[in-house]
């Protein structure tokens, strides 16, 4: 079931992708209830879930992981392979730091728990639809265990933050906020090789290897606070 898009221009377009059908019920009747939101479309699996973002092009879209057929982390890469602009939000129960950084090395902007969807799921739209990253408390608190085992364990990287050029630290932040190249182009008024170039800088300069690894190291460094 599907919303004629003229009707919801002013809205955030959202698209359920869970397998349980009584939850994407439930979800629904929550979201089309705020005056920002409509749910635009639904998928029981992964393969449909891909399908149906490609067709309805929704602002978010709410994934699940464990689905059939394709899992949700498969899912969100080829989103964010196909539509980069999209937003896709994970909505899970694992609490698990490797779900999680699996999540966000797909492209995903927000990790967050099931059983917390009634008191935080509308807020985590509303932020993942604004260009900026969305973690639960249980998630954040996933985080900084895996950052206390790094330290613990003597593998924490050299903090070169001091390093960086007042550009660098600024692409570092909007990269953190889950803005893509040409986005942060736009903002900063040059070009996405430009930003391209730097963002090679920051992660050679912070010995950092992917956006998952960028993501914790703002987060530790407060960059990602309002």
């Amino acid at each position: 079931m599907t919303t004629p898009t003229s009707q919801i221009s002013d809205k955030i377009r959202v698209l359920l992708a869970d397998d349980h059908t009584i939850l994407r019920a439930g979800l629904r009747m929550m979201l089309n209830a705020q005056a920002d939101i409509s749910v635009v479309g639904e998928a029981s699996d992964g393969r449909e879930a891909v399908r149906e973002t490609e067709r309805l092009l929704p602002d978010v879209v709410i994934m699940d992981i464990t689905m059939p057929d394709l899992n949700g982390i498969e899912a969100t890469r080829s989103i964010k392979r196909a539509l980069p602009d999209v937003k896709v939000l994970m909505l899970t129960m694992h609490e698990n730091e490797g779900y999680l950084f699996q999540s966000l090395r797909a492209g995903a902007s927000g990790y967050m728990m099931k059983e917390a969807a009634d008191t935080e799921l509308i807020q985590a739209i509303r932020t993942v639809q604004s260009g900026r990253f969305y973690l639960s408390p249980a998630a954040q608190s996933m985080m900084v265990g895996d950052y206390l085992q790094r330290v613990k364990a003597g593998g924490e990287e050299k903090d070169s933050y001091n390093d960086l050029t007042e550009r660098e630290r600024e692409i570092l932040k909007l990269v953190a906020e889950g803005l893509t190249n040409n986005q942060i182009a736009e903002k900063l008024i040059i070009s996405p090789k430009t930003v391209d170039t730097h963002r090679t800088h920051v992660m050679d300069k912070l010995n950092l290897h992917s956006r998952a690894e960028l993501v914790k190291y703002a987060m530790r460094r407060g960059l990602l606070e309002d």
